[in-house]
């Protein structure tokens, strides 16, 4: 099934337009693309007249006056953030302060495990540290806000404190960087955790929503077998991992030069964190061990 997974890429929005994506629903790109954020980050606006504003991004000045423009006299009431990765979270900070909307997330920053020592550095994208909600948002609370019914859907994996927003009544949930149609998304420790993101996978595709927006690219259609596709890449991945090991004893960068081949250069970092990932869930399993004590981006792993 893994092959059936097949990546959208036409996505063509130009930086700071507000494009209507569904009804009620406006998106605006920020102009910030790179080997994570692919085009840029993708900001979303619920409602007309007493709108949200969903995953602001990053302290960008053109970007929030854009989204300042696309909303100019509407009443901006909530900003609603689904992590707090530096692309999606700071502007809310700006918002709030041009705006007084208040802002609703899962809470601050954390990593899902302690940091090792010695751990390799995190991913360029790294942390919001500084984002603090005016209120927190726990798994299946509700808000009114841009005349819908928002769910806040606990999905930790890509970070700890992920969330993702359904419109009760829709067929839509905003689900971050959680799933995207260009690509899978990155899982990277300590602020991401493989066996968190399969569990809300499987959440998701448990649920009835069959349009997700993302945080960078265009819409996934056909969700539910989309997420489908996704799990069976992440396991296939997995069985990758496992493969190599019955080769003998590898360390990671052997794993990734074994595993992706024709890696763009800028994601190498990436994909070793990403197999971090997968070995820390093998771990925790008892499929994979390691000599190191606990799993850590300069172990030597071996099957169990």
């Amino acid at each position: 099934m893994a092959a059936d997974l097949v990546f959208d890429k036409s996505f063509d929005l130009a930086p700071g337009r507000a494009e209507e994506v569904y009804p009620g629903v406006r998106r605006l790109l920020c102009d910030n693309p790179g080997p994570f954020t692919w085009k840029g980050t993708v900001s979303y606006v619920l409602g007309r007249g007493r709108v949200a504003i969903v995953d602001p991004g990053p302290d960008d000045e053109r970007h929030v006056s854009a989204l300042l423009d696309s909303v100019r006299g509407e009443t901006v009431t909530h900003v609603l953030v689904t992590h707090t990765h530096r692309d999606h979270s700071p502007a809310a900070a700006r918002i709030k302060a041009a705006t007084g909307a208040e802002i609703l997330a899962e809470g601050p920053h954390r990593p899902a495990r302690p940091l090792n020592v010695g751990e390799a550095p995190r991913l360029e994208a790294s942390n919001d540290v500084d984002f603090r909600p005016d209120r927190t948002l726990v798994d299946g609370e509700t808000v009114e806000a841009g005349g819908f019914v928002i769910e806040a859907v606990a999905t930790p994996g890509h970070t700890a404190n992920h969330l993702a927003f359904a419109l009760r009544g829709t067929e839509v949930l905003l689900v971050g960087d959680h799933v995207m149609a260009w690509a899978t998304s990155v899982v990277a420790p300590p602020d991401g955790a493989m066996s968190d993101y399969m569990a809300s996978l499987e959440k998701l595709a448990a649920r009835d929503e069959q349009i997700y927006l993302p945080g960078h690219g265009g819409a996934v259609r056909d969700a539910k077998n989309f997420v489908g596709g996704y799990i069976e890449h992440r396991r296939g991945r997995e069985a990758s991992i496992l493969g190599r090991l019955r080769k003998g004893a590898a360390d990671i960068p052997t794993l990734v030069r074994a595993i992706y081949i024709g890696l763009d250069p800028r994601l190498v970092g990436a994909a070793g964190l990403s197999v971090l990932a997968h070995l820390e869930d093998l771990v925790g399993r008892g499929v994979v061990a390691t000599d190191d004590g606990v799993p850590s981006a300069a172990g030597t792993y071996r099957l169990a």
